[in-house]
């Protein structure tokens, strides 16, 4: 099987400064990849060269099993959507133009169609926001916002032919509780679907009940991945957050439940 995702070796420096320093790992279709680590551990800088915001000058990205460079931008974008942890928008579109942004790639040798509209729909509903495709997007909480463009990304990639790559930075920074796990629930039904799944995450309890694979990072440098159950570990995750950890038993999930902070007396 071809990795969906295939970092090999990457390094990135800026002058004197290491901004990544070996990482490597892959991610198969239809799995879901949580990135871990403090604020500074290179979290961000990784996205960024797997999206090509930065090239990879030390070391190799590989989509699909082609190097990253190699991918002409328009099949890209039907194979490979992209949520980063803010979008801008200035001007009051509706809510439905916004997703029906994720089609445009799906346009380049047609028009528009009613069968655009009708997947941009599906994708609003996916999220929850079934109904709102005429409000204006500015009106909108910034965690509808956020959940408007989950299903843009969705609407992009939406009947493409073969493998599939969703990467997304902190997608649930602004949703309540619910919401935090009915989005990672879709993200496993997208896995079922066949779609891989990378996301940078920050509560390391939902990292350890829904990701498949955890990149743990520290100080730059991949410090493991694995399998939550076996990456997730006191010892580990307190060495990469510099603050005491303890990963327990869940009580009902077979997962680790992770509790920071000191033991008191």
């Amino acid at each position: 099987m071809t990795a969906a995702l295939d970092v090999r070796e990457l390094h990135c420096r800026i002058g004197g400064t290491s901004l990544l320093s070996g990482i490597h790992f892959a991610l198969e279709p239809g799995q879901f990849l949580a990135i871990i680590g403090r604020n500074g551990a290179g979290k961000s800088t990784l996205l960024k060269h797997v999206t090509g915001e930065l090239p990879a000058r030390e070391g190799e990205v590989r989509l699909f099993g082609t190097p990253l460079a190699s991918h002409p931008g328009e099949e890209l974008a039907l194979r490979r959507a992209v949520v980063p942890q803010t979008t801008h928008l200035q001007f009051a579109y509706e809510t439905l133009e916004v997703v029906m942004l994720g089609r445009i790639p799906h346009q380049r040798r047609r028009p528009e169609s009613r069968e655009d509209v009708r997947i941009a729909r599906e994708c609003l509903e996916r999220v929850g926001l079934g109904g709102y495709e005429t409000r204006d997007y500015l009106t909108l909480s910034g965690g509808e916002q956020q959940r408007v463009h989950i299903a843009r990304a969705l609407a992009q990639i939406h009947g493409t032919p073969g493998d599939r790559l969703l990467l997304m930075d902190e997608p649930t920074s602004s949703l309540d509780v619910a919401h935090q796990h009915k989005t990672l629930q879709l993200v496993k039904d997208l896995n079922r679907e066949g779609i891989a799944a990378l996301l940078i995450l920050h509560d390391l309890n939902l990292v350890a009940q829904y990701a498949d694979r955890v990149l743990v990072l520290a100080e730059r440098k991949a410090l493991a991945f694995g399998p939550p159950n076996e990456v997730m570990t006191t010892d580990i995750l307190g060495r990469a957050f510099g603050y005491p950890m303890t990963a327990l038993a869940h009580p009902w999930l077979s997962c680790p439940l992770i509790v920071s902070g000191e033991q008191s007396l």
